[in-house]
């Protein structure tokens, strides 16, 4: 069994399926290493070192800001990392390159523990690339001390109150902005019609000097008080509100996104074992809370709510209220569509 030693591996075929399921188990000398690749602040250390010492497999973990940046890294080849973390959109795109191993997660033994509504997804339908690792929605935190209106708005993101101007951040993430300037004014995703893209760079060309900044950091924003409004993710809401208790999540009546982060195994990963161990690891209720008590975001692992902490369970950022719109997961645009948008991006005053 190639890197890691002393694996028993059990395949159990269900009755009339011809399903193969595929049973991990430990040697006490396994043993090795582990590249991970994550978004920035996005792994729990007592996640780490829960795998490192069940397994005594050392693990270093690199951090990025952008699944593009992420991208450019594995595209050239040679990178070294076992496990990258993309987006929804980013797996589509990484699997139609070539990029990732299809190393069939539905037959590891922990896949039963996966939330059904997660499993047959447009970027890997079945699973057999991708495990879940956070989904969450992309919105606005809004501090309501400071703003006492109606806060379910995008308004308050292009055309904001007195209160909030230059007070301001938006990310750093061009798909994040466009989409939801598209949906402000009431227009499609992927959107290359020429007329509905003059009224898009109009709309962020006005709205563009009361953003004060344009960070892929929120809650550094939002806890330092550099603003009083930052488009954020749930989770990072979440955790900005607890330290800046005034702090409201808005859900959008135009619309708003919802994702989710997958952990998958990079093509040619040198430690292809460990990998695939990590994502079975992963998968298992209690480590996939470690994940969500560090990020607070949800996990997409059924039973594992127990395990959570307290301010998680009924936290509004987590939850998606009645009447709000249901939220859209947006696949990949076409590429003539993506330079559009690259133009309209690049013309952005940093």
């Amino acid at each position: 069994m190639s890197r890691v030693v002393g694996w028993l591996v059990v395949l159990a075929l269900f009755a009339g399926g011809g399903y193969a399921l595929l049973r991990l188990r430990p040697a006490p000398g396994a043993a090795g290493e582990l590249h991970v690749y994550n978004w920035t602040d996005y792994t729990n250390p007592e996640l780490i070192r829960k795998f490192e010492d069940s397994y005594h497999v050392k693990v270093t973990v690199d951090s990025y800001d952008t699944n593009e940046q992420m991208l450019t890294k594995i595209e050239a080849g040679n990178s070294g990392y076992d496990i990258v973390v993309p987006a929804d959109y980013m797996v589509k795109i990484m699997i139609d390159k070539d990029l990732l191993e299809k190393v069939e997660p539905d037959k590891m033994e922990n896949f039963r523990n996966v939330d059904p509504r997660w499993i047959n997804v447009y970027w890997d339908d079945g699973r057999h690339y991708t495990v879940p690792w956070q989904w969450g929605t992309t919105s606005f935190s809004v501090d309501t001390s400071v703003y006492h209106g109606d806060i379910d708005t995008l308004a308050l993101i292009f055309d904001p109150p007195a209160a909030l101007r230059c007070r301001i951040n938006m990310l750093d993430d061009m798909n994040d902005v466009i989409n939801a300037g598209l949906r402000y004014l009431g227009l499609p995703r992927c959107n290359g019609n020429p007329g509905d893209l003059v009224k898009l760079t109009d709309l962020l060309a006005k709205a563009r000097p009361y953003w004060r900044t344009i960070s892929y950091d929120p809650i550094t924003r939002l806890t330092a008080r550099e603003v009083d409004l930052s488009q954020d993710w749930s989770g990072a809401a979440l955790r900005a509100r607890l330290q800046r208790p005034t702090l409201r999540y808005a859900f959008p009546r135009e619309g708003f996104p919802r994702w989710m982060d997958n952990a998958a195994v990079v093509k040619g990963a040198p430690d292809l074992d460990n990998a695939k161990l990590f994502l079975n690891f992963i998968m298992a209720p209690e480590n996939a809370a470690l994940i969500s008590a560090y990020a607070k975001f949800n996990n997409g692992i059924l039973a594992s709510d127990p395990y959570l902490p307290p301010e998680m369970r009924d936290a509004p950022e987590l939850h998606i209220p009645a009447g709000a719109p249901e939220p859209e997961i947006v696949p990949p645009c076409p590429d003539n569509v993506v330079a559009l948008y690259d133009r309209i991006w690049s013309s952005l005053p940093r």
